[in-house]
């Protein structure tokens, strides 16, 4: 499996230039089942990222555009009546897919946000009092303008919380910049992908991260870390029991990903500052300097 997992990177790796650590952290949060939030200003390849991974893992995709003017129902579906039957009948939305891209989601209004909150942690809808599940394996990537841009709505704490990672892309460097202008476009190279895994495949390396062992010493370290955002000033609220759960899984994918069975601290120092920025409140709004006080203050068992 981990011979696979280096060829899927890096296909990836190819169409998204010098975001290494970016794409590693992408797949990262998909193989522990987990939510991820994209964001940046437009145009740096957030649509383009979620375009790929849907393609090379083998899923059904289906992008969403968020606007102000969307309505939970063109997400959901909505039943409508049939003439011929003289019944409502339900028409899945573009929800009903394995992986689906939440464009722009902070363009839209918190009532639209919220027709994914059911979806992200329950893996299923419920409409007119019935219930319909979601494909397995499930997905949400969602991108996000940065707040200060025109048009955005801030996502609320709880449908944060939902994404277990947020990442940045940022500029690319000089070199992968330069490769940009003289090579063809991502859009070209995305038509040309085939998929490296397949549902099944994808299946058994989410089973084997679940299986990856965590030491007493390591959740001692966990919690240490979990118990000094609750306590510190630096943060106006702690990690929730979600959040710790969130870091546990995330810190298992990274260790399987690194071809280790089981979690070391430096596996947790990975995925800590995409899975834990998005959720404490300080003066920062880089993710790297939110957790630097905690790295700097819980000690390594």
């Amino acid at each position: 499996m981990h011979t696979l997992i280096n060829q899927l990177l890096s296909r990836a790796d190819q169409i998204i230039l010098g975001k290494s650590l970016q794409v590693r952290l992408a797949v990262c949060c998909l193989f522990c089942k987990g939510h991820l939030l994209i964001e940046d200003i437009p145009g740096v390849g957030k649509t383009t990222l979620a375009h790929t991974l849907a393609i090379l893992m083998g899923m059904n995709y289906q992008r969403i555009q968020f606007t102000s003017d969307l309505l939970p129902s063109d997400i959901i579906g909505a039943s409508i009546f049939d003439v011929d039957n003289h019944t409502f009948k339900f028409h899945p939305g573009p929800i009903f897919n394995q992986m689906v891209l939440a464009d722009e989601i902070n363009r839209s209004t918190p009532k639209s946000q919220s027709a994914l909150l059911e979806a992200m942690e329950e893996q299923q809808v419920t409409v007119e009092g019935k219930t319909y599940p979601l494909p397995t394996p499930f997905f949400v990537i969602a991108t996000q303008n940065p707040s200060h841009q025109l048009g955005t709505f801030p996502l609320p704490e709880s449908q944060l919380d939902r994404f277990l990672m947020r990442i940045e892309l940022g500029y690319p460097d000089h070199q992968a910049e330069r490769e940009l202008l003289k090579g063809l476009s991502r859009r070209s190279l995305i038509e040309k992908l085939t998929a490296h895994m397949s549902a099944e495949q994808l299946s058994v390396i989410q089973q084997k991260v679940i299986d990856v062992h965590v030491s007493d010493a390591l959740l001692d370290y966990l919690q240490g870390i979990i118990a000094y955002t609750r306590i510190s000033p630096d943060y106006a609220a702690g990690l929730s029991p979600r959040a710790g759960i969130a870091l546990l899984h995330a810190a298992k994918a990274w260790a399987y990903m690194t071809n280790r069975d089981a979690v070391l601290p430096e596996d947790v120092q990975a995925v800590l500052p995409s899975v834990a920025g998005h959720r404490l409140k300080s003066g920062s709004h880089d993710s790297h300097a939110i957790v630097a006080p905690i790295l700097e203050n819980v000690p390594v068992f």
